[in-house]
């Protein structure tokens, strides 16, 4: 029932459906029964007594409403409505097609409100899965701005690393999730929302803190940091400017926690220029120059592999864009 308004490719297939007497043969639903679009004009006819009435009452010109009878009339094999200068009536067989019509649009019209219940259902509510650096700088701005859109959808947030994230979208157990490492998870399709670059700091107290020449990649490796744990964005970042070879002096499982442990002087921290700049401008860290480490990353919106987001979680996907 999915065919074009004019219904001239319906008659088409008709025709292809039927034997040399013209008998039904075995085929297609669709290419034996007329579109909504065609049942719904009989019933205005029926209705209004008048073709061009009820071309007024659908929003189309006489001759594609007359075109379109005609093709019905060429699917079913009957006629189905007298026109004549006084309007339009319908034959015997155009009444008994009519009362079929009837049941299918109902029919069609309660498919609708059920299709329209789930749509609402889907929009109540959004479960979100983020890295921990855009669930705790990003996300919550786009969050409000999603409020004001959608005030009646509930959000729920899980925060986790990149792996974690990954791990719940292809559960079912988020509708959108957002990850910060250098390639898209496997089963999951990406699209880069912003770009971010992690920075190497250190309290003010630290020796590299008063540096003026930039550190080189080496020494970076060779010295033991504050970092977040193994399957976390940054650290996937970090692991691969540095070939793996970055030594944890403190692995955490916050990016809160890690900025803490450097505030109090426990050592120098590679973390996202985000998160840190609070604690720059207030000089409780210090960005210390690198030099020939590519630490630059996309961070991306992510969703399981040809799912594309729908109702909510299309919406916020476009926030994050904005």
């Amino acid at each position: 029932m999915s065919r074009s308004a004019g219904g001239t490719g319906g008659a088409d297939d008709a025709e292809g459906a039927q034997d040399p007497r013209g008998r039904h043969v075995a085929g297609s639903l669709a290419h034996r029964v007329p579109d909504l679009g065609a049942l719904e004009l009989l019933l205005a006819v029926a209705r209004l007594g008048s073709l061009g009435g009820a071309a007024r009452e659908l929003g189309i010109t006489q001759p594609a409403a007359s075109s379109r009878v005609r093709s019905m009339e060429r699917q079913l094999g009957v006629a189905l409505v007298d026109r004549s200068p006084r309007g339009s009536r319908l034959t015997d067989a155009g009444a008994l097609v009519t009362d079929w019509a009837r049941r299918i649009v109902e029919a069609a019209e309660a498919f609708d409100a059920g299709a329209q219940a789930l749509r609402d259902r889907r929009d109540s509510r959004l479960t979100v899965a983020a890295s921990m650096t855009i669930a705790e700088y990003l996300l919550p701005g786009w969050l409000v701005a999603l409020r004001s859109q959608l005030p009646d959808t509930a959000v729920s947030l899980l925060a986790g690393n990149s792996t974690a994230v990954a791990e719940r979208l292809l559960a079912g157990e988020a509708d959108l999730g957002f990850v910060e490492g250098v390639s898209v998870p496997a089963g999951l399709d990406s699209a880069v929302i912003a770009h971010d670059r992690l920075i190497v700091v250190a309290a003010p107290g630290h020796p590299w803190a008063r540096r003026r020449r930039p550190l080189q990649a080496a020494e970076l490796a060779a010295t033991p940091l504050i970092l977040r744990e193994k399957g976390s964005g940054t650290r996937q970042v970090l692991d691969a400017a540095l070939g793996g070879l970055a030594r944890p002096l403190i692995e955490l499982s916050s990016t809160t926690a890690v900025k803490a442990a450097a505030v109090g002087g426990a050592g120098p921290s590679v973390l996202s220029e985000l998160a840190v700049g609070e604690e720059l401008s207030t000089r409780r860290l210090v960005s210390v120059p690198v030099a020939d480490v590519a630490l630059a990353r996309d961070l991306r919106a992510v969703w399981p592999t040809g799912h594309r987001p729908t109702g909510p979680a299309r919406q916020l996907l476009s926030l994050t864009r904005a």
